[in-house]
């Protein structure tokens, strides 16, 4: 209530972008020191109430709650303790590339406050693999680490040509290797030109047994993050290919391209996000489901206790909300939680 009373107006008067750098400067500041993130969990506590437990092991892994932030928001991991202090159940930290990169020119973050949406086309902007796992390292190392599982998502550096893309995911995760608990390659954001191809079964199958073969065992687990956008039959092949090299689930969805359903700017370039995503997203975690057992993260237009329910309903192991926390704040973690149930387990 106090976010959708006092920050949100404000943060909404800025520009999209603006904004975002302002909360994510004021969560890391928040990260440096422990004390400052238990006292911001103590106020955050106070003021929405505490987050109800809900712990569930998905691919192995133990998650005090399902409802994790998606890639996108923390790009360099930069605020890991303040999303636990949040109440997130798990943080999932980039797109992070290979070499650094800037991103598409600005402007390049919309706002769509009617339908509770957003459009970008920020390009994967950040500071590469080799900066973001030295900050990883440090944050370890320094005892600034957050009791929450933390993901790491992976995608392809704008500068490196489609048919070299299997090398430069194999750099970034060589890079972050043994950083994170689970590792996400990303090959569906529209924001990259080209990306959406390596959904292609062979394009993929090389990207992944790249990395496998590196890797060796133990494993790391490895999800893939798909396109809403994808016809049926290419997101079945995904899914095959995902049981055929043992990987640990897939996430569904990224954003979308169609923006038919926006009542304005329709032709505005970039990803949308937020509540006009989910029957897309929701479809293909149905199709998905019928596919496989492994686990699927839900994520897309994910706002409230009705729409993550209906995820969990339909198969959803666990789900990533980011547009719902602009809108309404931590709150929404909390009302998420708050109405799981033994169905929902």
């Amino acid at each position: 209530m106090l976010y959708r009373k006092l920050a949100r107006p404000f943060f909404f008067r800025l520009d999209p972008e603006l904004a975002h750098e302002a909360v994510i400067k004021s969560l890391a500041i928040t990260s440096a020191s422990p004390v400052v993130a238990k006292i911001l969990k103590k106020v955050i506590t106070a003021l929405e109430g505490s987050v109800p437990l809900s712990p569930r092991c998905v691919a192995g892994i133990d998650f005090p709650n399902p409802v994790g932030l998606a890639a996108g928001m923390d790009k360099n991991g930069v605020a890991l303790l303040a999303w636990e202090a949040l109440g997130f159940g798990f943080v999932e930290i980039g797109t992070i590339t290979a070499h650094a990169q800037p991103g598409n020119p600005k402007p390049r973050l919309f706002r769509f406050p009617e339908e509770e949406a957003l459009i970008n086309r920020l390009g994967f902007n950040n500071e590469g693999a080799t900066a973001v796992a030295h900050r990883l390292t440090k944050t370890k190392e320094q005892g600034r680490w957050p009791h929450i599982p933390v993901g790491i998502n992976i995608g392809k550096s704008r500068v490196t040509p489609i048919h070299e893309a299997a090398k430069d995911y194999l750099l970034s995760f060589q890079q972050l290797h043994g950083l994170g608990d689970y590792y996400v390659l990303n090959v569906s954001s529209p924001n990259t030109p080209g990306l959406r191809d390596l959904q292609a079964k062979e394009a993929l199958a090389s990207i992944v047994k790249t990395v496998r073969d590196w890797e060796g065992t133990p494993q790391k687990p490895l999800f893939i993050k798909v396109a809403p956008d994808l016809a049926e039959e290419d997101l079945i092949a995904i899914v095959a290919l995902a049981e055929e090299e043992k990987l640990s689930g897939l996430i569904a969805t990224n954003t979308t391209l169609d923006h038919s359903i926006l009542s304005k700017e329709k032709d505005q370039a970039g990803g949308l996000s937020g509540i006009p995503l989910g029957a897309r997203s929701l479809h293909a975690l149905h199709l998905i489901r019928k596919q496989t057992s492994l686990p699927v993260i839900a994520c897309g237009g994910i706002h409230d206790k009705a729409s993550a329910h209906e995820r969990f309903q339909a198969g959803a192991n666990l789900v990533q909300i980011y547009t719902s926390l602009i809108y309404h704040g931590p709150a929404v973690i909390r009302k998420i939680c708050a109405s799981l149930d033994r169905c929902d387990s």
